[in-house]
């Protein structure tokens, strides 16, 4: 018998939403992810403790304030563990710019500079890069002139139709739409427990951004993200991809049962219009969506405070 991660892997690219080496060795994912939260969780594993002091040392190389070091270091770092965990996977690796950069197009795209120079550096070559940007209108034009030069972007923190629409016009390689964190933004709105899977506000969002960009001929990739349990990714397979977790993966990789393909190119439902691609536009359409607005505004704030555990856990060391 097949299992559902294996039949998976036969409709969707699966991507591993980790830096842990041991987990990527065992699941053998397309493409593999990190962020800052993940990034502090590595930088505590004994076995990156040599890459941890190795970054610290290339931070201080460097030059600059204590601060702009430290700063360095945590770009020496994310590359670091991008280039191990490349050596094991056939495609690419998303790498994250500062959170705290989201709302400044300009250093945004200096930091994504840096970290692709640094890539290039360790004999890494860009088109094996995503750089990882939040969903912002900043981040959105920012990713729009790094995609013209030939970097390709991860959009994140993606919550709704607008960042999508807007994410597929300026030309982004691929978004991360968020399942797992609309869903319990609305179990707390709602009180309302459970979602079934067909009724799960963060499947319905990615089946609906899905369809619009195969409709519209976009080449953006879709990659669905943040899930919660096995039933949300089991309902967007044949999505054209999906990062999940290792518990996720564990569970799909012991479950026997057939899985059904849920997403499909020729057949993407009613006619989606077009929204309106300008910046106010697509404030208005942010604003008026209190579950997006409250979602991007605290991933931005919990990947910025991560970023800066990861900054003090360096200083600390160095």
């Amino acid at each position: 018998m097949t299992t559902k991660l294996e039949q998976l892997k036969k409709m969707t690219d699966v991507v591993a939403d980790t830096g842990d080496i041991s987990a990527i060795e065992k699941y053998q994912p397309q493409d593999a992810t990190t962020n800052p939260s993940l990034l502090l969780k590595a930088a505590q594993i004994p076995e990156y403790a040599e890459l941890v002091d190795a970054s610290i040392a290339a931070g201080k190389k460097e030059g600059g304030t204590e601060a702009e070091q430290i700063s360095y270091a945590c770009d020496h770092l994310a590359v670091a563990v991008g280039c191990e965990v490349l050596k094991l996977i056939p495609g690419k690796i998303s790498t994250e710019v500062d959170a705290r950069l989201s709302f400044d197009t300009k250093a945004s795209i200096e930091k994504a500079h840096h970290l692709i120079d640094l890539y290039e550096k360790s004999g890494v070559d860009k088109s094996r890069v995503l750089i990882k940007l939040a969903s912002t209108w900043e981040g959105i034009r920012a990713a729009e002139v790094l995609q013209k030069e030939g970097i390709n972007c991860n959009l994140t923190l993606l919550f709704n139709f607008a960042q999508a629409a807007a994410c597929a016009e300026a030309g982004v390689y691929l978004i991360s739409p968020f399942v797992g964190r609309i869903l319990d933004w609305y179990k707390k709105d709602t009180g309302k427990s459970e979602y079934a899977s067909e009724e799960d506000p963060g499947v319905l969002s990615v089946r609906h951004i899905y369809n619009f960009y195969k409709q519209h001929g976009y080449k953006t990739v879709v990659m669905g993200a943040s899930f919660r349990n096995i039933g949300e990714i089991e309902a967007l397979a044949g999505c054209d991809r999906l990062t999940i977790s290792p518990q996720l993966l564990e569970e799909l990789s012991n479950d026997t049962g057939t899985l059904e393909r849920k997403l499909s190119p020729e057949n993407t439902g009613e006619k989606i219009a077009k929204p309106s691609n300008d910046e106010s536009s697509f404030r208005f359409a942010l604003n008026e969506d209190p579950m997006a607005t409250e979602k991007l505004a605290e991933g931005i704030r919990n990947f910025a405070a991560d970023q800066i555990k990861l900054e003090d856990l360096l200083k600390s060391r160095a």
